[in-house]
């Protein structure tokens, strides 16, 4: 017996010595590199980026595969997360120093059937700096790794640290990481806001995030949650009552994937994307000496963004477009398919850009057998405007393709034009479907008469004109060009230039470009920050020109703010993960005229929502003050309003991104496609009284012009202007050159509009009837009393006049 004492000793011993020798060399490295104490403070964790709105909502995120992390403080948490956990997990979390020898022994003794002997602490040493190995050699080895990362977690972190850590790097299922991200995707709340029921259902997925996800399989989840609530009422953090009654409830999901098109304001996030990228490139972490990375390095993105504007402008959008999209369905080119006729090569184009027709090329299929596939009626989703905005059809797949590109687009931008935020971004109708952004500075369409106010802005800083001066309302002759405009009906009487610009006369201000020249417009239009490259054609005046809506509220901005441009800003300022400030944006802004030309244009933009091509609008949202203006360009291709209030510029535009496709009747024009978009956003705007929108403030006039006397620099109205405004054809092209043969047809499915809109598409269609014969961008209703502009300016009728 003494023998064996002694061979037992000495086995022991000697095995003691060998584990402590193979702990020493684990630490030292032998094993593989462990990380440093910096380390362990700062994990090396792909963290997503982050973006937030002006009043710190969460926009939405950039992440790639596993990198949707979000980190949050110990007190952001729910404490009932913190006590599940500790009940389910490691009942003695807070009475042992990173290693359970209970759990340890445990495990050794039952194999494991009554539960590992991993606690907490080494669970998150795995989830920070490993893999599990599959080989049981290398599993014990990388076991005593997290038993020496696990000691120096525990010398080095405070619980509560060691918790926090742990519950911002577990994996939930469905690419989510963290407490944060879970407790947004399965319930739409921030972790602090969790009820017991509801921590017990997120962290019982700790055990198996696929055979215990709720959305998946809900009586798995609620058996497993069950399970967590009676650990926690055994550990003393609910009472037997509290437990029982919560058993007893479903689990409420409230469920919405974290992906990165989930959130608001897509279109802008998707801008914002390629800007920080950029950044992103240019900037070098100073941890790393590497620049930073948008998916990895858990950036915070501040922007200007509105939460409650964004949600006003994208509801605009959706009540409006519907309405307008059923008129233009009912079209007889579009009912028919004529709209295609002559259109063979965007067909072609858009066929071959298409998933299907890449899918089926690495299928190896034939062009012939492609081009068969696309005429064959197939089951699909397709846009629609419903709730859902998809809907269940059958149809081919070039029908499809018809289908998308015959939708109505639009884009629709809000800023502050005294600092230049912006506040609400619209790109599209659908970004789910649609991914392309229609309002960033790249994206280009022909403005229309909306450019019209630089050009009476420019004749007033720099030729001398005034509001009431006399302008030829007849076509001109420029060299070299011929007569501006090249078609329509001139009057060919003389008007105040104030009344020009109310009712939109191309003839009168072809006569102002004239007087200006082409060359020293395009000068001024650069001069205002409006930079995109532009040749001097005399027709550039009445908008044959592409510019972003970026660059055109650029340049409105100088109205409503006393001459000064603007730049308009949408990000305040990136941090990193930690919250140190990398950068912060400010307002950039240059005087490129005078205060008086500034006023005296904005003046005279309250003429069009007054009387003019947008009439009414001011008195219907009952606004002090209000300017703007409408576009049209040929054939209905664009339609705009820019519309802007003391202490807001808004603009939007609408058309189809195939410029053939378009409303063919005055629905097509700005005043009728565009600024009811604009008028229901700040309908809701006035109505929000938290937004501190002043219906009452009025626009600031320059010291130096208060004594001066406001006339009437419009003219009396005695009759209706005359029809040529905005929707007169410059020659792009008219209806009749895309036919097609009858039998060729094409029948789109109609959009689902809400029963409360088919009295607005009714009115508008009455409308269109009594407006035939009239100013396209007139409305029917146009005031005829005399006087009815004095009220614009606020003074007295010139005597003289």
């Amino acid at each position: 017996m003494k023998q064996v004492t002694r061979v037992f000793w000495k086995i022991f011993f000697i095995g003691f010595g060998l584990f402590l020798a193979l702990i020493l060399s684990i630490n030292l490295g032998v094993f593989g590199k462990l990380p440093s104490l910096s380390e362990l403070e700062n994990p090396s964790i792909l963290q997503a980026t982050e973006v937030y709105a002006a009043d710190g909502t969460l926009m939405g995120k950039y992440f790639r595969d596993r990198g949707n992390r979000s980190n949050v403080e110990y007190r952001d948490i729910s404490k009932h997360a913190v006590n599940a956990l500790i009940a389910t997990e490691d009942e003695r979390f807070f009475d042992h120093s990173g290693i359970d020898g209970k759990s340890v022994l445990r495990a050794i003794i039952f194999l494991g059937r009554e539960g590992g002997g991993s606690t907490i602490t080494q669970q998150l040493a795995l989830n920070m700096f490993a893999e599990r190995s599959k080989n049981p050699i290398l599993r014990v080895v990388q076991k005593l790794k997290e038993w020496v990362i696990a000691i120096k977690l525990e010398r080095n972190f405070t619980k509560q640290e060691i918790l926090t850590l742990y519950l911002n790097t577990v994996p939930f299922g469905e690419n989510v990481y963290g407490i944060r991200n879970a407790s947004l995707t399965f319930f739409q709340k921030e972790p602090d806001r969790l009820a017991p029921e509801e921590a017990a259902v997120l962290i019982g997925l700790l055990k198996g995030n696929t055979l215990y996800n709720p959305r998946r399989n809900p009586k798995a989840a609620v058996s497993r949650r069950n399970v967590v609530l009676d650990q926690m009422t055994k550990n003393g953090y609910l009472t037997e009552e509290e437990g029982a009654k919560l058993k007893k409830k479903p689990i409420a999901l409230n469920y919405r994937k974290q992906d990165e098109t989930a959130g608001l304001a897509p279109y802008f996030r998707e801008v914002l994307r390629e800007d920080i990228k950029k950044w992103c490139k240019e900037t070098t972490n100073p941890a790393t000496g590497e620049p930073y990375d948008i998916y990895k390095d858990g950036l915070r993105i501040y922007t200007t963004i509105n939460p409650r504007m964004q949600i006003y402008a994208e509801e605009a959008v959706a009540k409006h477009m519907p309405v307008l999209q059923k008129a233009m369905d009912a079209q007889s080119s579009i009912k028919k398919g004529t709209v295609w006729q002559g259109r063979n090569s965007v067909l072609e184009a858009a066929m071959k850009a298409s998933d299907r027709w890449k899918n089926g090329k690495e299928d190896g299929m034939t062009e012939e057998e492609l081009r068969k596939s696309f005429k064959t009626k197939t089951p699909m989703k397709v846009f629609a405007w419903n709730s859902r905005r998809e809907k269940d059809t059958v149809m081919t797949p070039l029908d499809s393709i018809k289908y998308h590109r015959q939708m109505l687009q639009t884009s629709f931008m809000v800023m502050d034009p005294i600092t230049g935020e912006i506040k609400a971004w619209v790109g599209g109708i659908d970004f789910k479907t649609y991914k392309f952004d229609h309002a960033n500075i790249n994206t280009k369409r022909q403005v229309g008469s909306s450019i019209k106010p630089f050009l009476y802005c420019q004749a007033i800083e720099e030729a001398g004109f005034t509001p009431e001066t006399p302008v030829e309302n007849v076509a001109q002759d420029f060299p070299g060009f011929g007569l501006v405009p090249a078609k329509g009906v001139c009057k060919g009487n003389t008007v105040s230039m104030a009344t020009a610009l109310t009712y939109s006369y191309n003839c009168a201000t072809a006569y102002i470009m004239k007087q200006i020249g082409p060359k020293r417009f395009v000068e001024f239009l650069h001069n205002i920050n409006i930079k995109s490259k532009m040749d001097p054609y005399p027709s550039i005046c009445l908008g044959a020109v592409d510019l972003s809506m970026y660059e055109m509220l650029y340049g409105y901005t100088m109205f409503a703010n006393n001459g000064f441009s603007t730049e308009p800003i949408y990000i305040t300022r990136i941090e990193d993960r930690n919250g140190n400030v990398l950068e912060s944006f400010q307002t950039k802004m240059n005087q490129v005229i005078s205060e008086a030309a500034a006023y005296t244009t904005t003046k005279m933009l309250g003429g069009p929502v007054e009387v003019g091509t947008a009439a009414g609008l001011r008195a219907r949202l009952g606004a002090a003050e209000m300017a703007g203006k409408t576009g049209t360009t040929n054939d209905n291709a664009d339609a705009w309003f820019i519309g802007f209030t003391p202490q807001l510029l808004g603009g939007t535009w609408v058309g189809c991104d195939d410029r053939f496709i378009r409303i063919e009747n005055n629905l097509g024009y700005g005043g009728q496609a565009s600024r009811p978009i604009w008028e229901y956003f700040f309908q809701k705007v006035y109505a929000d009284k938290t937004l501190g929108i002043d219906k009452d403030a009025r626009f600031a006039q320059p010291e130096q012009m208060r004594n001066e006397v406001m006339y009437d620099y419009m003219n009396i109205i005695d009759q209706a202007p005359l029809p040529g405004a905005e929707g007169e054809d410059q020659g792009n092209g008219a209806a009749d050159q895309y036919l097609m043969d009858p039998d060729d047809t094409y029948v789109p499915i109609e959009s689902e509009i809400p029963k409360e809109e088919q009295d607005v598409l009714k009115e508008a269609r009455q409308s269109e009837k009594k407006n035939d014969k009239k100013n396209p961008d007139t409305p029917a209703d146009e005031p005829k009393k005399k006087g009815i502009l004095r009220k614009i300016f606020g003074g007295k009728k010139n005597k003289e006049q």
